[in-house]
């Protein structure tokens, strides 16, 4: 299936949401347990990244020295059949700014560059101009952290949205990984990576990208 369509080819099993990108990077099986299996459950984590969208959560439309900032808008791209919303977009000179927010201290997380660059490439599709940068903001440190929209990390974005409709069609769910990411999720009583992993499992498709996708 060809990453980018016209419009109107899209059908609505087609569309992939920008939230469902930032699942699907962190963990495939995640990923089908919420969106597949309609499976959701809150721990500490997940109730701190909800409050931490809160504000941001609020639609709205300010001045803020010389930008015009808005939050929680709608964007899509009928290009590659993506939609969801941006916690807060900061137009300077009619150029959108993407900023997502995220609960914790500040670190470097390919799965939340994930989510920002696909935002970003809605924005470009709505607003007809290129995107280079956006930020995270880490809630925690009040402290944002730059992200560049390299050629890598939009192929990346892409690689996953189509991964996203392959997995759709497949009835088995993702086997488990059993590792680091495990013990802070919250559907780790659900998954039970200990019972589901595969011993022989290849490691994670995308820890093998280059270096300069994983940006500090």
């Amino acid at each position: 299936m060809d990453a980018q369509r016209a419009a109107d080819e899209w059908t609505d099993d087609d569309w992939v949401t920008l939230s469902a990108l930032q699942h699907y990077s962190y963990c495939p099986r995640q990923y089908a347990l919420i969106y597949k299996e309609q499976i959701f459950d809150e721990n500490y984590f997940t109730m701190r990244g909800r409050l931490a969208h809160e504000r941001a959560d609020e639609p709205g439309e300010t001045l803020e020295g010389e930008s015009t900032v808005l939050r929680a808008l709608t964007v899509w791209s009928d290009r590659f059949g993506l939609l969801g919303k941006c916690d807060v977009v900061e137009l300077c000179d009619g150029v959108p700014y993407p900023v997502e927010y995220k609960h914790g201290r500040i670190h470097a997380s390919i799965h939340d560059e994930v989510q920002l660059c696909a935002q970003a490439i809605c924005l470009e599709e709505m607003f007809h101009t290129p995107i280079l940068t956006g930020a995270v903001y880490h809630i925690s440190s009040r402290h944002r952290r730059e992200v560049h929209f390299t050629p890598a990390l939009r192929e990346l974005v892409l690689t996953i949205v189509e991964k996203i409709r392959t997995q759709r069609s497949i009835e088995e769910l993702p086997a488990a990984f059993n590792d680091a990411r495990c013990p802070d999720c919250s559907l780790i009583h659900v998954c039970m990576p200990e019972v589901n992993a595969e011993k022989t499992q290849e490691p994670y498709w995308h820890d093998r990208l280059p270096k300069e996708v994983f940006q500090e």
